[in-house]
């Protein structure tokens, strides 16, 4: 399935079913009095945070969605019949906003978390209910009230525990598929990921937790350069970022060179995201020459948490992911 985080719509509620001006004919019964029944109500628009949805692909093909309208009353005093809801289901973290004004509707970040978009029209009320003393027989009743329109915008925002940064190649893609079930493509050319993709981690001790591998960063990321701003914001709704550097890249002369690139990016883009917490983590340590450039770097950065790994022989990767596991079980208690 095609990855969409971004989609379009017009959505419409039912009508309201017109009252019934009706009166009641039976053999031998006169002036039997109005027995118009009320309109049923128009449909409402439901939006449903599902678990199973990954990707806004669904709403990306539709123009419009509509609920079904509320029937007419009938005679016998019978009431119409109600019009079906419309539900679109939206992955968990769908940030819902009217198009026209930009105002912020909903923001759905819990599997079976709803919110009805859309109201459908009340039916209106039949002949029978406006009888009185003084007019037994009234030859009129309510239209239903019209449906509601509304334009909106459906932006997703990923949900992870952990969100995976880094240069292109860096490792993300084998690091997830190392310590989760995810199974992101993976190859030796930049831009191999060219989607998020989100795994759960399932420690030997603790929670599990969620891990996002965010497509690779370069410079001028936060103005749209390469896969730029639109992966930038799947970062904001991280608790923590594991911060992925490619050891085999580090020139032991700058050995900052990566970790300062992508911080500036994360800056430049939100100052919520240059603040958020961040683990060290420096692949590949399976080269040669891989722990005199992992030493320099430790030497110019002054950050606790610094790990090496390899990612592809899964070297390391065991004390990070119980690492990570406490981490994430103090940050949710925060």
């Amino acid at each position: 399935m095609k990855f969409i985080d971004e989609a379009r719509i017009t959505i419409k509620s039912g009508n309201g079913g017109p009252g019934c001006v009706s009166f009641r004919r039976e053999r031998f019964i006169e002036r039997g009095g109005p027995d118009g029944g009320n309109g049923g109500n128009g449909g409402s628009v439901v939006l449903v945070a599902h678990a199973g949805k990954r990707s806004l692909f669904d709403l990306y093909r539709s123009k419009i969605v509509k609920a079904k309208n509320g029937m007419p009353g009938l005679g016998k005093k019978m009431h119409g019949r109600n019009g079906a809801d419309a539900v679109i289901e939206l992955p968990p973290g769908t940030l819902v906003n009217c198009t026209e004004t930009g105002e912020l509707l909903a923001d759905l970040t819990e599997p079976g978390e709803s919110f009805v978009a859309a109201k459908g029209g009340m039916g209106g009320k039949g002949n029978k209910h406006f009888a009185t003393s003084t007019n037994r027989t009234p030859r009129f009743a309510q239209p239903g009230m019209p449906a509601t329109e509304l334009k909106l915008t459906f932006e997703l925002k990923l949900l992870a525990d952990i969100g995976l940064i880094g240069l292109p190649n860096a490792g993300k893609s084998t690091l997830i598929s190392r310590i989760s079930s995810a199974r992101p493509k993976i190859a030796d050319y930049p831009f191999t990921t060219t989607m998020p993709s989100l795994g759960m981690v399932m420690p030997e001790y603790g929670e599990p937790f969620a891990v996002a591998d965010i497509p690779g960063l370069i410079k001028g990321a936060h103005q749209g350069t390469g896969l730029g701003m639109r992966f930038l914001k799947h970062i904001e709704r991280t608790g923590i970022l594991v911060h992925l550097i490619d050891l085999f890249d580090i020139d032991p002369a700058s050995p900052l060179e990566a970790w300062d690139l992508i911080n500036s990016e994360l800056a430049l883009h939100s100052r919520k995201l240059a603040e958020k917490p961040q683990v060290v983590v420096l692949n590949k340590i399976d080269l040669t020459g891989a722990e005199e450039k992992a030493e320099a770097f430790r030497q110019a950065c002054r950050q606790e948490n610094i790990f090496t790994i390899s990612a592809a022989t899964g070297e390391g990767t065991d004390a990070l992911v119980t690492f990570l596991a406490k981490r994430v079980h103090h940050h949710a208690q925060i």
